[in-house]
C-alpha cells in the first residue's frame, strides 16, 4: 500500500489483469474498487479460472482509502469531506473522478464508522458468508456495527476484512549498535539518547496512545481525565520528537536525520530489504491494528458473485497468498513461518500472540472523546 513517490514496487494488478473476460452485456459482471497493491493480480486469475459461469470481472485498483472513501459520497452524492483529515495511512487526497458504482470497495477499519454514519455502505448478509465462522471472533466484532457506527455485538456486519497490519518502531541499525542497546517497547522512546532523535506519526489516537500503552492503558481510553501523568508523559515525549509526520517519515530515517521513527508496517514493507541499515521491532506492550476490508455501497444489489469473491478471499489458501504477496498479515489463521518472509521482514510481519492479544484496533470514540484527544494533542504540541 505504498503512496510515496520515493518508495517503489508493490504487488499490483497489472493493467492486462484489471479487465478478466470478454465483455457481453448477458454476462454477469463483478465490479471491484480496491486499494491498490492490496490483492495480487494472480488472486484474481486464479478466482476467474475457478469460476463455473461466464463473467466479467473489472477490478479497478485506486491509490488512496481517501479516494475510495470519496467515490462511496460521490456515489450517494455526499461530497462532504471535513473529518476525513485523520488515520490516512497514506498521502494527502487526491481528487476522484466520478465512476461507475462498484459491486465492492475496500475500506479502511478506520472509515467503517463514518461510511455507516453517512449511510454510503450497507450491511452485508451474513448467511452468504460462508468462511465467516473461520475469521476469528476478534475480526468479527471490529466489523459488527450498529447503525450509529459503534462496535455492537448485536448489530449488523458492514464488512469483511482481508488482510491487516501494524503500528511499529522503526530504527537504524548502526545508531543503536554505537548506543549498545536495541528498542523493545515503547517506554524507550523516552531515554535520554533519543532527544531530538525520533519522529512519530502527526496523530493524536497514535501518539496519545502509545503513550496510554506506556501507562497500561488502552488505545481506545474514553475518560483521559482520569488517566495520571498521561499529560506529563505527553510533554515529555515532546521533548524527544524531532518531528511529527504521518507520511514522509520515513525518508529523514534513511538519510540519518532520525534515528528511530513511528510508522505503519505496510509503508516499511516497500523498502526495508532495500536498506539493511533499517530494523523494525513491534513494542512488547502491545501496539495500533489496522485493517483493509470489503464493503459494499448503499444502494447496491448483493449479487451471489459478490460473496463468492469474499469467501475466496478467506479460503485459507488464497488467504495466505494474499498475505505474502503484499507481505501484510491475514485475519484468517493460516501456518506461516519464519521461511516465509525474507530476515528482514520477519520481526515486521510475525507477531507473537502475546503481542498480538495486548494490542488494539483504534476503535470509533464519541465525538466528545475525539474532540479531548485532538486538543491534547494540539495543546502539547504547540
Amino acid at each position: 500500500m505504498q503512496r510515496r513517490s520515493f518508495l517503489l514496487g508493490t504487488t499490483t494488478l497489472a493493467l492486462s489483469q484489471l479487465l478478466v473476460g470478454c465483455a457481453d452485456n448477458k454476462q454477469v459482471t463483478l465490479n471491484v474498487q480496491l486499494l491498490k497493491g492490496s490483492i495480487p493480480g494472480q488472486v484474481v486469475n486464479q478466482f476467474s479460472q475457478g469460476l463455473q459461469q461466464k463473467v466479467q470481472l473489472k477490478f479497478a485498483p485506486v491509490e488512496e482509502l481517501q479516494d475510495l472513501f470519496q467515490k462511496l459520497q460521490i456515489w450517494q452524492k455526499k461530497t462532504n469531506t471535513t473529518d476525513e483529515q485523520g488515520w490516512r495511512r497514506t498521502l494527502p487526497f487526491a481528487q476522484s473522478q466520478r465512476a461507475t458504482k462498484a459491486d465492492l470497495v475496500t475500506l479502511g477499519d478506520y472509515w467503517i464508522s463514518l461510511a455507516i454514519e453517512k449511510k454510503l455502505i450497507q450491511p452485508l448478509e451474513l448467511a452468504k458468508i460462508k468462511q465467516w465462522s473461520a475469521l476469528p471472533k476478534r475480526w468479527q466484532e471490529l466489523v459488527t456495527r450498529n447503525d450509529q457506527g459503534l462496535v455492537d455485538p448485536k448489530g449488523n456486519v458492514w464488512a469483511v476484512p482481508y488482510r491487516w497490519g501494524s503500528t511499529v518502531m522503526i530504527y537504524r541499525r548502526d545508531k543503536f549498535q554505537k548506543l549498545g542497546w536495541t528498542p523493545k517497547d515503547w517506554s524507550d522512546l523516552w531515554r535520554d539518547e533519543l532527544q531530538g532523535r525520533i519522529s512519530v506519526l502527526n496523530q493524536p489516537r497514535e501518539v496519545i496512545g502509545l503513550v496510554l500503552k506506556k501507562l497500561g492503558q488502552s488505545y481506545n481510553t474514553e475518560n483521559l481525565d482520569t488517566v495520571p501523568n498521561l499529560e506529563k508523559e505527553l510533554r515529555s515525549l515532546n521533548q524527544q520528537v524531532k518531528f511529527y509526520d504521518s507520511t514522509r517519515y520515513l525518508e529523514p530515517l534513511i538519510t540519518g536525520d532520525t534515528w528511530l521513527t513511528i510508522g505503519w508496517s505496510n509503508d516499511v514493507v516497500q523498502l526495508i530489504g532495500r536498506y539493511p541499515q533499517l530494523a523494525t521491532v513491534i513494542p512488547q506492550s502491545g501496539t495500533a491494528l489496522w485493517a483493509d476490508v470489503w464493503v459494499n455501497p448503499a444502494g447496491q444489489d448483493k449479487q451471489p458473485l459478490l460473496y463468492q469473491w469474499i469467501d475466496f478471499c478467506l479460503s485459507p489458501g488464497i488467504a495466505k497468498d494474499i498475505s505474502l504477496l503484499t507481505k501484510t498479515n491475514s485475519p484468517i489463521p493460516t501456518i506461516i513461518t519464519a521461511s516465509d518472509f525474507q530476515e528482514s521482514l520477519r520481526s515486521l510481519l510475525i507477531m507473537n500472540s502475546d503481542v498480538f492479544n495486548k494490542s488494539e484496533f483504534l476503535l470509533p470514540l464519541p465525538s466528545p472523546v475525539a474532540a479531548q484527544y485532538e486538543s491534547l494533542f494540539a495543546k502539547i504540541k504547540g
